[in-house]
């Protein structure tokens, strides 16, 4: 067709015979394909229910929960569990010796140390110490969360399939090691919805550890929607500049202005909503109307002149530093409080292949004192109770020393059987370690506590039965734990 002709002959040449059968060679071809893509075009939309005022859908919670959000401190690397959690004193005899083949076999190394001649057991270098009246042990390197002990659910018997970060963060984040799932924080939106319509319902924020400068990358699906509508997705606050880009409002544009604009545009998508019924466009017009609503709620949030000094002290000296892990366990706390459902932070800098004992000691430095004082101070604000903290990496580590074993110095590769994890608040039991690995903290011995598990215990916390939460999607009815999981009910309060 002719694209040059005016308006009023383009019409008249569409209506021709000529022109309706060529269009239709591709247009059946074309609904064929949609049909494939996105079956709610051609009939109810499968996934259509009842929400409720805040968004969530009316069908949840399926019984009374025990709590309302969640703050997920992710440490990114994989943090050695022998050196934080999982006390093992007799293996300072051990020192030196080969571990056992039957207790590591060759075929579970990486190519990163299979190769090596020896694999020396390498004991944690730092003391532990009982902490709290519950005894629990905890590495010297960790001072303050010592102190909140009795808060504190160590479960160190956490295991995963993955052994390499991606896969393995992708697996802790949204259930599957395959890309494309939706994360956690994205199926509590979905289903709670949020109480707060100034706010994102789940907030992602990334900070850099000075163990270890630099670390795994971090890629915006580990806070992605997948499959759910993309109005689901984690709004990412960057470390760096504004926390979240065009913010304000470029130089000349109003407040008054910006309204305007945004009332056409949505008008517009409204009309095209109505033409081809594609629920994106829903989701494009909510969002422009979040991000309207941000340009006031956002300066305010990141505003700490609120703050009483002794709550700042609290949560270190870096608390005031954006980009800085105690900087986001603070917002984290000022984003709960304004009724944010599900903050996640990524910590990265725990993947330590060599010189751990140093590098551990800054990660430590980072993440001691804000995480004990993100507990404290929700306990003095009455927010402990119904809010879930959870702490962990995406893997262990190896007992064995990557490269030579040296006095003081080692390293340790990755170690996908057993990890340590904590949790606290939100209807966890405090005080207590659930779980235990082998003599060489290599196998799960007692009480194995699988990611979905660890999923299902959290669904299971905000009243949601993790079987029954579910999307269509090509045809399959998928859930976060996909076809596993099993509530811990020893950890429940």
């Amino acid at each position: 067709m002719n694209r040059d002709l005016d308006p009023t002959t383009r019409i008249a040449q569409q209506q021709s015979r000529r022109y309706f059968l060529d269009r239709m060679a591709t247009g059946l071809g074309s609904l064929g394909l949609a049909s494939l893509l996105n079956e709610s075009l051609f009939g109810a939309d499968p996934n259509a229910q009842p929400r409720n005022a805040i968004g969530g859908l009316t069908s949840l919670p399926h019984y009374r929960p025990k709590a309302q959000r969640v703050i997920y401190l992710f440490q990114s690397g994989g943090p050695a569990q022998m050196d934080l959690y999982d006390y093992k004193p007799e293996l300072k005899d051990k020192r030196g010796q080969e571990v056992p083949r039957s207790v590591y076999p060759d075929e579970r190394k990486t190519t990163m140390t299979s190769a090596q001649a020896s694999f020396p057991v390498a004991p944690s270098a730092f003391r532990f110490k009982q902490c709290g009246e519950s005894g629990t042990r905890l590495s010297e390197v960790l001072p303050h969360l010592g102190e909140m002990a009795d808060d504190l659910c160590v479960v160190r018997s956490v295991y995963t399939e993955a052994i390499n970060h991606d896969p393995a963060a992708t697996l802790m984040q949204t259930g599957s090691i395959i890309p494309g799932r939706p994360s956690i924080g994205s199926w509590l939106g979905y289903g709670l919805g949020s109480v707060n319509q100034d706010l994102p319902a789940f907030v992602a924020m990334t900070s850099r550890g000075t163990g270890k400068p630099g670390g795994q990358p971090l890629y915006d699906r580990l806070w992605g929607s997948g499959f759910l509508p993309s109005r689901y997705q984690g709004v990412k606050f960057r470390n760096q500049g504004d926390p979240v880009l065009d913010i304000s409002n470029p130089q000349g544009v109003s407040q008054d202005t910006r309204r305007r604009m945004l009332d056409r545009l949505a008008r517009l998508n409204q009309l095209k909503l109505a033409e081809i019924g594609d629920p994106e466009i829903e989701t494009r017009i909510a969002q422009y109307e979040l991000a309207y609503r941000m340009q006031m709620s956002i300066p305010d949030l990141l505003d700490l002149s609120d703050e009483p000094q002794h709550v700042l002290d609290m949560y270190g000296k870096d608390v005031t530093r954006p980009g800085t892990y105690a900087f986001n366990c603070l917002i984290a706390r000022r984003l709960a409080e304004r009724g944010v459902r599900f903050v996640q932070t990524f910590h990265q800098g725990w993947d330590h292949h060599g010189n751990l004992p140093k590098a551990m000691r800054g990660q430590c430095r980072d993440v001691d004192q804000p995480s004990a004082a993100l507990i404290r101070d929700l306990k003095q604000r009455g927010m402990f109770d119904d809010t879930i903290v959870v702490w962990g990496g995406e893997f262990g580590r190896t007992i064995y020393s990557q490269g030579p074993l040296r006095p003081g110095n080692y390293g340790r590769d990755h170690h996908p059987s057993c990890l340590s994890v904590w949790l606290a608040g939100g209807g966890i039991r405090g005080g207590m370690t659930y779980g235990k690995t082998d003599d060489y903290s290599v196998n799960v011995a007692e009480h194995g506590v699988h990611v979905h598990d660890l999923h299902a215990t959290i669904l299971h916390l905000l009243g949601i039965d993790h079987e029954r939460m579910t999307y269509k999607f090509q045809g399959r009815d998928f859930r976060l734990t996909d076809v596993h999981g099993k509530v811990v009910a020893p950890i429940v309060a």
